[in-house]
């Protein structure tokens, strides 16, 4: 557990410009970094061959690799690639989850400068949303596709798209396909390949949500991995004096998860336990599972998966003391953490080792590495993301009374979209700024160093008739926590109407009615879900300040978002814009004061 003291306190330098612009660094240097990511794999087989690096569930225990055996498998593997002909033209697409044989691949593959392309496994498994796999690989065009298990990854693979590609699986092999085993090769051309791989190689390319357009390739090389690393490390000084243990399910898909989470374990020397379960009914106790059997020092996951392990520790002191004992750190992502989930932790904390671990977050997106804000001190409350990281420029262009569009620079930074010239051009502004889209506002306007916190997607942004500015992606954030656990997620609509309203996906504390009041046309009509839900909106509505806050009328979806249908992206989001457009007539029916499924407030 790492001392008290040793969390870096904030230092911000400010530069205001005569147009209101603001630009924002941190007052550290950012530190020396490495130049690949197989340069992290060196250091550590030789540093600490026999440390655990990557660990998957192998029956009662755990199937785990050393350094020094992951080092020699990689280079295997790698001379296995380069004897298929592959290299930086031939992208290697992976649409199976997170695991062992994946990772060893992944590092194989940038050992040699051949881009990586991890996939969501839901693009392959649920056939209705094959249409998102075939873009990818039309996209891509990869000469290899990898899924670690042959029979339940057959149908994809049996795709006329798959055609004429080298496919490899782990287990249950199929006609047509090659064993991964086999895959390994001499080590002809390893030490010649590598030599060539440099800071601006492209070690992966991850796909963006598709939440607003297709899919878009976000090249990653290894300077951006490598300087990120850098910037978490001189924030969060203690990842490199006590070596990170993640039990960690997060989706190597997905940059947090399989950049962010991945690469702090292998820059550091530390070991992943990767976890197969999820924050969801059925799945959750296989993390708990997890959780108990292997401490961690660092615990990242989504609100609702903290919620989900708070609720388990409430029961399970073995659970709890395994949890706690040895951590130095808790961190969220994807939306605030909910006040009383926060409280519950520090209290569980504090009675399992007498302090609170850091508890934090930060803000970055797939196209800076992910992290370029972070909140490294300590507070008291979620919702705040921090101050800039070392080497990186925020640059803040007034929006509004204290909220300004964000917009990045540093070495985290990506070079550009996969083979798309016209998106990479508008991405960036005319001084090479990454134009995020994203809103920060200042927690103090009159202190740098208590950091920004996220505002919302401006894109998201509308205008009712009124001609009122509705800051949508905010909003959202802050009816999850105060509808919790009635609701799962929401979709703010009033754009082009007068008035807001919602469009409600039911959590655990409405499940059990929904199913009876379903009226067959995609809403539930139900007394017990109206009084549930009415009296929290009645009791938001009257403390709203402004019709920009104040929702007037709501509908609970009976039928869930279909990841088949784009309505749910690869990270697992809601694509606002898919749902609003194939769910027309049930927005229209939230309009509707005479219609039975409208609750108003």
């Amino acid at each position: 557990m790492a001392e008290l003291a040793n969390y870096r306190p904030h230092y911000v330098t400010r530069e205001d410009r005569a147009d209101g612009t603001i630009l924002l660094r941190s007052g550290y240097e950012l530190s020396e970094f490495v130049e690949k990511t197989s340069d992290w794999l060196h250091r550590w087989a030789e540093l600490r061959p026999d440390t655990v690096f990557l660990a998957e569930r192998d029956g009662a225990g755990w199937r785990e690799v050393t350094y020094a055996a992951a080092l020699a498998e990689v280079r295997a593997i790698a001379g296995g690639l380069l004897a298929q002909r592959l290299g930086p033209d031939t992208p290697i697409l992976v649409i199976s989850g997170n695991g062992v044989d994946h990772g060893l691949l992944t590092l194989a593959a940038q050992y040699v400068g051949i881009p990586i392309v991890p996939v969501a496994e839901q693009y392959s498994l649920i056939p209705g949303a094959h249409a998102q796999l075939r873009h990818v690989l039309g996209l891509i065009d990869p000469r290899m596709v990898f899924a670690v298990d042959g029979a339940r990854f057959a149908e994809a693979l049996a795709m006329p798209e798959m055609e004429g590609r080298l496919l490899v699986t782990s287990r249950n092999t199929g006609a047509g396909q090659t064993a991964f085993a086999e895959l390994r090769g001499d080590m002809a051309g390893v030490d010649e390949a590598a030599a060539k791989v440099g800071p601006d190689t492209v070690a992966k390319i991850l796909m963006t949500s598709g939440s607003t357009s297709s899919p878009k390739g976000v090249l990653t090389t290894h300077r951006m991995m490598c300087a990120n690393q850098a910037q978490l490390a001189d924030a969060l000084p203690f990842v490199r004096e006590n070596p990170p243990r993640l039990v960690d399910w997060l989706p190597w898909n997905h940059v947090f998860g399989g950049s962010h989470n991945f690469n702090m374990v292998l820059a550091n020397g530390g070991s992943l336990y990767i976890d197969e379960g999820k924050p969801a009914k059925g799945l959750v106790d296989t993390s708990i599972e997890n959780n108990a059997m292997i401490g961690g020092t660092i615990s990242f996951n989504v609100p609702v998966g903290f919620a989900m392990l708070r609720d388990a520790m409430r029961e399970n002191e073995t659970l709890r003391q395994s949890y706690f004992r040895d951590l130095d750190m808790i961190f969220y992502a994807g939306a605030s953490l909910p006040q009383d989930v926060w409280a519950d932790l520090e209290s569980m904390a504090r009675e399992v080792r007498g302090d609170v671990p850091l508890m934090t977050s930060s803000w970055g997106l797939t196209e800076t590495a992910p992290a370029c804000i972070i909140q490294h001190e300590r507070i008291d409350r979620s919702g705040i993301v921090g101050v800039p990281m070392t080497g990186t420029t925020i640059k803040m262009i007034p929006d509004d009374d204290n909220r300004y569009e964000i917009r990045v620079k540093g070495p985290n930074i990506m070079p550009g979209y996969f083979n798309d010239p016209d998106k990479t051009r508008d991405a960036f502004d005319e001084e090479g700024f990454f134009v995020t889209g994203d809103a920060m506002g200042f927690v103090d306007p009159d202190d740098m160093n208590k950091g920004l916190r996220f505002d919302g997607r401006i894109s998201e942004d509308f205008k009712l008739t009124t001609g009122t500015w509705v800051r949508a992606a905010q909003l959202r954030l802050d009816l999850l926590v105060a509808l919790a656990p009635l609701v799962a997620d929401l979709v703010i609509t009033g754009e082009g109407r007068d008035q807001i309203g919602l469009l409600v996906v039911p959590g655990p504390g409405l499940a059990a009615h929904v199913a009876a009041g379903d009226d067959g046309a995609g809403a539930v009509v139900s007394d017990a879900v109206r009084e549930a839900l009415a009296p929290r909106l009645t009791a938001l509505a009257s403390k709203a300040a402004g019709s920009s806050m104040r929702v007037t009328r709501a509908i609970v979806m009976a039928e869930p978002p279909s990841i088949a249908d784009g309505e749910i992206t690869a990270k697992g989001n809601l694509n606002f814009r898919k749902i609003l457009t194939r769910r027309r007539a049930l927005l229209d029916r939230l309009y509707d004061d005479a219609d039975p499924a409208v609750i108003r407030s």
